[in-house]
Formats: C-alpha cells, structure tokens, sequence
C-alpha cells in the first residue's frame, strides 16, 4: 500500500509542475522524460544497487572524514569548546566546519579540480537531456556550490540566456544545498549519504521541474561554456591566497546563517507565546507555529509515504523548511529524531535538502538582477514560480528515494 501511495505522490507532484507550466505545448517529453529518469536511476542505483551503495558509502565516508580534519582547526580555536567537553554548541562544531569546507573547495577551483567534474557531468546531462551548455553546467555546479557562487561562476553567459534557461538556473539554484553547507549539517547528525543523494539527486531534479513549468521556446543559447574558462575570473595568484579567500567566503556565509538562526528561532519563540496567549484566552492550549505548520503540509508528508502517526511532525518541518529555511528545519529536526522511524528519517533529510523558502526571491532578485539588469522583472516575476519548481524538486527526490527506500527493505 506505501508504495502506491508514493507513485501516486509523485504523479501529484507531476501534476502540480504541469498545472502551472507556463505553456504546456512546448513542454519537450525527452527532456523530461530524461531527466526523470535520471533522478530516478540515481535513486536506485543508491538504494538498490549494491555497487551503488558502496560508491554512496565511500563518498560519505570522505566527507566525514572533512570533519575530523576540520576538528584540528577547531580545536586550536576554540580549546576545550571545540571538543565537546561541554556537549554540543552549534557555533563551535557546525559554523567553523562552513569555513573550513568553503576554503577547501575555494583551493579544488583554484587547482581546476572542480571545473573538470562540472564540465564532465554538465556535459553528459547536455548530451542525454539536450538542454543548453549553459543551463546544464549550471545544474552540475549546483551539486557543489551554493546558488549565489553558481550564478557569479555563470557570469559571462546570464545576459544572453532564454528565459527557460534563465528560469531553469534559478530552480537549479533553490533545489540544491552548497557542498560546504552539506557537510555542516551532517556535524550536526543529519545521515551525510542521504544529504549526498540529495546533491546529486538535485541536478535532474531541478532541469525537469525547470522544463515543465517554463519549457524553451526562444532558440537555444549556444555558448559552449565547457570549453571556456568556467569559474576561472578573478582567480587568485597562488593556493594560499584561494584558501584565505576561500575562508573568509566561509565566514561571511558562517555569520549570516549564525545571526540568521539566532534571529529567526528566537522570533519563532515570541510568535509561539502570543499565540499561546491569544489562544489560551479562549480556552485553547498549546497552539503553536509548528502545530500549524503540521496540519498544512500533513498531506504532504502523506503523499510521500509517511506513516500517519509520523504526519504531523514531518509536516511541521516540511513547513518550516518553507516558510522559514532549511537550517532551521534541520536544527528542529534533531531533537527529534529517534521519535520518527528510518523511513521517515530519509524522507526528511531529502526532502529539506534545498534553498527553496519564502525568503530566496529576493536573494534571486539582488544577485541575478545585478547580472542580468533586462531581465530584473523577468527574475522578480518568476521567484514564487522558482520556489514552487525547487520544492516540488525536493519532494520528488524524497519521494523517488522513499520508494527505492521501500523496495530494498
């Protein structure tokens, strides 16, 4: 029965991306249709897959091992804070591993590392899905980099993109977390070789939600970007000088999600207790932002499999991941993890594992319109259509790999 309730969820989700299709004629079936089935293969090939799991297994294993290098750093910070020896602090185990993580993949550019893997990948989703070089190399990139780094890496070529592929770069943008993010959130407990599939899982994901909901229709940009110079402006003059920018990328990035956690969890708070005490003055008691959160998208949570004793509390992160962003989603998450099954476990981490929230149009708005100022109304109009197409995104692979999840267990 799960599993029928999951293939009806994702034809849902399907649904949904072709109601609001901006011209459902021109919708191209190899494009979607591929990158559907990439999605899914990656799921499979992860879950049910041997071989996969291995390969899954060894790269996790790496990115953990980020951590226990990070350590040394933190450690020599931070002292006895860094080591635990007063529990877990957020501010000395997650946000320093955000530094150290962005000055390590600041050095993979620097050595042209990361070029090579964008362009190869980029390369075979062009050749199999027939998107633009463009919008495909900027789908590959999202895997690694955060949107913001994607869409300066993707510079030269804004200006001349389609509104499809214009649409499709910001949806791959809000439907991926940044590889340095990633590996923050699994210090913080979240399973790192779900957060992988899910980086991976994003690419395809967010070409198809792009291509159904704004499919081409102006010819292709044709640019070859694979054999430019992709990422290389304003490189630095040695390593060292990449790793200390790197860094200092990493701790802008580690204070704002800090100050930004701290600002929204607290006002989270205050909004609970005037609910409470608006609430309580007729009678009802613990009415809160998460229980409203848990209604709402309680069918969601339904439609991807989750148990209905487990509906509430999904739906309350489903939510916040929303309304609010994901790190506050993951940060509630924690407490409550040994409370929900595996199942939902995986569904949970997958499907938070994006950008896609409330307050993402206007960061598309203030860095894509200063590279693109023609199309600035072209980006404001579309930023809710953005975050639709990114979390529908997200809920398919969480979907796509609760049903693999289902089959292998």
């Amino acid at each position: 029965m799960k599993i029928v309730i999951i293939c009806a969820g994702i034809v849902v989700l399907l649904a949904i991306a072709l109601l609001f299709s901006e011209n459902r004629r021109a919708i191209n079936i190899r494009t979607v249709g591929g990158a559907f089935a990439i999605q899914a293969a990656i799921a499979a090939f992860i879950l049910y897959v041997p071989a996969g799991e291995r390969i899954l297994l060894s790269i996790s294993t790496a990115l953990s091992g980020m951590l226990n290098y990070s350590s040394e750093g933190i450690n020599f910070i931070f002292g006895d804070l860094g080591r635990f020896k007063i529990g877990f602090v957020f501010a000395f185990h997650v946000l320093p591993i955000i530094i150290f993580m962005s000055a390590l993949f600041s050095v993979l550019y620097y050595l042209g590392i990361m070029q090579w893997v964008i362009r190869l990948l980029g390369n075979g989703i062009h050749k199999v899905l027939r998107t633009s070089p463009a919008e495909s190399m900027a789908a590959t990139a999202n895997i690694f980099a955060g949107n913001t780094d994607v869409f300066v890496l993707m510079r030269p070529y804004v200006p001349k993109m389609t509104q499809s592929e214009l649409f499709a770069l910001m949806c791959g943008g809000v439907a991926s977390i940044a590889g340095s993010v990633l590996v923050g959130y699994a210090s913080m407990g979240i399973e790192i070789r779900y957060l992988v599939a899910a980086s991976f899982m994003s690419a395809p994901g967010g070409l198809l939600m792009a291509k159904i909901m704004f499919p081409e229709t102006e010819p292709h940009n044709v640019a070859d970007v694979s054999t430019t110079a992709f990422g290389t402006e304003e490189q630095p003059i040695n390593i060292i000088e990449a790793a200390t920018n790197g860094a200092s990328t990493g701790l802008r990035l580690a204070v704002n999600v800090g100050a930004m956690l701290l600002a929204l969890i607290a006002l989270i708070a205050m909004v609970n207790g005037l609910l409470g005490w608006a609430f309580g003055l007729v009678g009802i008691q613990g009415f809160t932002l998460q229980l409203i959160f848990s209604y709402i998208f309680a069918p969601v949570a339904w439609l991807l499999g989750v148990p209905a004793t487990e509906m509430l509390s999904v739906g309350n992160l489903l939510g916040q991941k929303l309304v609010l962003n994901e790190f506050v989603a993951y940060t509630s998450f924690i407490p409550m993890k040994t409370q929900l099954s595996e199942y939902s476990q995986v569904i949970v981490v997958m499907a938070l594992a994006g950008f896609a929230n409330l307050s993402s149009p206007a960061a598309l708005i203030g860095v894509l319109g200063s590279l693109a100022p023609a199309q600035k109304s072209f980006i404001a109009k579309m930023g809710m259509k953005v975050i639709l197409a990114g979390t529908l995104s997200n809920l398919l692979s969480a979907a796509l790999t609760g049903l693999f999840f289902t089959l292998s267990h």
